[in-house]
């Protein structure tokens, strides 16, 4: 059973938090009730980030395991709808009755079946579902575009929500790359889910050391700190007259990111605390 490292930080302002971890190399943050659980690629990043972060915030090294954060979210997680396109957990089978004499736990909604404007994830904690505000964003600015006979690379795909989402949208192709095999992996799976999806693929191909194929649209949910350090690599993956979406920068990052990708605003929007930016290329 995969498990990933993190740590437990409680009673840390968000905003505050997010700032802090921003150059720390995390690969998805869980906000509970009490804390924020901040997820790391490999244990000597999450020990190396509590080594920087234990002197400002009360931060305790743990693993989760995914299968029991899989099996968490399948059991919160609600369908979630941005314009033309809804989010759904992947299909679970149905629980089994009550034993007789119990109480019957109240009835949810059950996951949405695949249809043209649903498109289904299955919840890993490395990965991401297509809930959070950045993920979020980038859909929204994916719908403020005529994608038909575009192609469109996502860097830094993870679950792969973002290239099957310009599937739906009319692109004519989608590359979704990302450096983690298990994230291409998971993708691919995901993929699977949704057999609508007509030219999509994934990749494993590391931004920061590999050539970026040229594309119409370029999506890049990342953070802000590697948003300004890849910014000539993204903006140069972008076709003459075609269109860079960002997002992953909080509000407080937003104008060093726009000075550093140094192409036209054409859309904005802000949604707790993070950012999406949609910016065409001369």
């Amino acid at each position: 059973m995969k498990s990933y490292p993190a740590l437990e930080i409680r009673g840390a302002d968000a905003d505050r938090l997010f700032a802090a971890i921003d150059d720390l190399s995390a690969t998805a943050i869980e906000e509970r009730e009490s804390s924020v659980r901040v997820f790391f690629s490999t244990a000597s990043a999450r020990d190396r980030a509590q080594t920087i972060l234990i002197s400002d915030f009360d931060a305790s090294p743990l693993e989760v395991s995914d299968e029991d954060w899989a099996r968490r979210s399948q059991a919160d997680l609600q369908p979630v709808t941005v314009g033309r396109l809804t989010i759904s957990p992947r299909l679970s089978a149905s629980p089994e009755p009550p034993a007789p004499g119990r109480d019957r736990l109240p009835a949810r909604p059950e996951p949405l079946a695949p249809s043209p404007d649903v498109i289904v994830i299955t919840p890993s904690m490395g990965f991401g579902t297509g809930h959070h505000a950045t993920t979020r964003l980038c859909l929204a600015a994916l719908q403020t575009l005529d994608l038909s006979d575009l192609s469109v690379l996502d860097v830094g795909t993870g679950s792969g929500v973002l290239a099957i989402a310009a599937d739906r949208l009319g692109a004519a192709r989608a590359l979704g790359i990302d450096y983690d095999p298990d994230a291409v992996q998971a993708a691919r799976e995901n993929l699977a889910l949704n057999p609508t999806a007509r030219a999509v693929s994934f990749a494993v191909a590391d931004l920061r050391t590999s050539p970026l194929p040229p594309a119409g649209v370029v999506t890049a949910n990342l953070t802000g700190a590697l948003l300004i350090e890849t910014a000539a690599d993204l903006l140069g993956a972008v076709d003459a007259g075609g269109t860079l979406i960002v997002s992953g920068l909080l509000a407080g990052e937003r104008d060093e990111v726009v000075r550093a990708l140094t192409a036209r605003i054409v859309w904005e929007c802000e949604e707790d605390g993070w950012v999406g930016l949609a910016m065409k290329k001369s």
